[in-house]
């Protein structure tokens, strides 16, 4: 989940086709290109120098199919399975994840014809399209060179907004308030599992990510003539997040110190922990770094879930000795915020080590 704001104020007096969908980056942020030579860009998310070729590798590839079966051993084997993946990787893949193919097509086709929008319905969300204002952002306004920037466009969208679709009695509507239900029960499944597997049998995250607390993501990566970030490196600052994306690839993470493509796989959603679960687990799970990388000629879509508490929710260590102090959700989204705007990217969890 990495912290973008609405740019509105930024574009007001930028010449914008009417009918044009795609977000005008060439344009706004046509002072950047100017201060730096295409040829010298250090975009890469390994040491952010020029971007080399990364190994692409399949993610632990889990059937969640085993947890229905009657055999306990079956069970708690997948179960030990998640863990391990959230312990070693903190990214793994789900397959028999009980949200059918259809939903997934029809979520996506849906998806695909609201960034088809007019850039000037998008930016009025809130007239044009009934979500609430703000919801759309793009780029990064904070960015002061190209290595900053996120070549994306993205909507958010709060479950409480999602919930109330059901009256507009759309195709979109109905797509994305069925995908968002059943993701959001996916989630809080795997957050029990991954609770149980630290040793505590904890109700924490069904009393507190609470379907008014979490939203949805989503994600359109325009081509890109040079390679630059779709979304720039960061881990994500909730407790964990379900991703469904297309096959066009991009998606990268760092695992031992080096940074691997993720190899995309239809049948599968992916699934990342985020920062508030690492701080919860006592580092016994992983929230690591991600990014996404432009395709000079296809576009990307993808459509995240990210499960979040309150703002007033404290995170405390499930163990002892805690290697995090206690600290609120609201505090760790103001922090994320100020080292943002102060230094152009998040800091995170090494700001509340104790």
């Amino acid at each position: 989940m990495v912290e973008t704001h609405n740019v509105m104020a930024n574009i007001n007096n930028q010449p914008l086709g009417m009918m044009d969908s795609d977000p005008p980056f060439h344009e706004t942020y046509k002072t950047l290109y100017a201060e730096e030579e295409l040829s010298k860009i250090e975009t890469s998310p390994n040491n952010l120098d020029r971007h080399t070729a990364v190994e692409e590798r399949e993610l632990p590839l889990i059937d969640l199919s085993q947890l229905g079966l009657e055999d306990e051993v079956e069970k708690e084997s997948c179960k030990e399975e998640i863990a391990r993946a959230a312990n070693e990787w903190g990214f793994f893949q789900v397959i028999n994840h009980g949200i059918s193919r259809d939903i997934l097509d029809k979520m996506r086709e849906e998806q695909v014809k609201v960034f088809k929008q007019p850039f000037y319905n998008k930016c009025r969300e809130d007239k044009f399209m009934n979500f609430s204002a703000g919801s759309y952002r793009w780029g990064t306004p904070t960015a002061t060179s190209l290595r900053q920037l996120s070549w994306s466009e993205a909507f958010h969208i709060p479950m409480t907004d999602i919930s109330s679709f059901g009256a507009l009695n759309t195709t979109f509507s109905s797509s994305v308030e069925l995908f968002a239900t059943k993701v959001a029960s996916l989630a809080q499944k795997l957050a029990q599992i991954l609770a149980e597997k630290s040793g505590h049998n904890s109700t924490f995250f069904h009393e507190n990510s609470l379907l008014s607390t979490c939203y949805l993501r989503l994600n359109r990566y325009p081509p890109c003539p040079v390679q630059l970030f779709g979304l720039m490196p960061h881990t994500d600052s909730d407790f964990l997040t379900v991703l469904h994306q297309d096959q066009i690839g991009g998606l990268q993470l760092m695992k031992d110190g080096k940074w691997i493509a993720v190899k995309p796989n239809p049948e599968a959603l992916f699934i990342n922990i985020g920062d508030l679960f690492q701080a919860w687990s006592n580092d016994r799970y992983k929230s690591v770094q991600h990014c996404v990388v432009t395709n000079p000629t296809k576009e990307r879509f993808s459509a995240a879930y990210f499960l979040c508490p309150s703002c007033e929710t404290v995170i405390e260590s499930c163990s002892k000795p805690s290697v995090y102090r206690r600290f609120s959700f609201k505090e760790y989204r103001e922090q994320v915020r100020e080292d943002v705007q102060n230094y152009g990217h998040k800091v995170g969890l090494p700001r509340f080590l104790v």
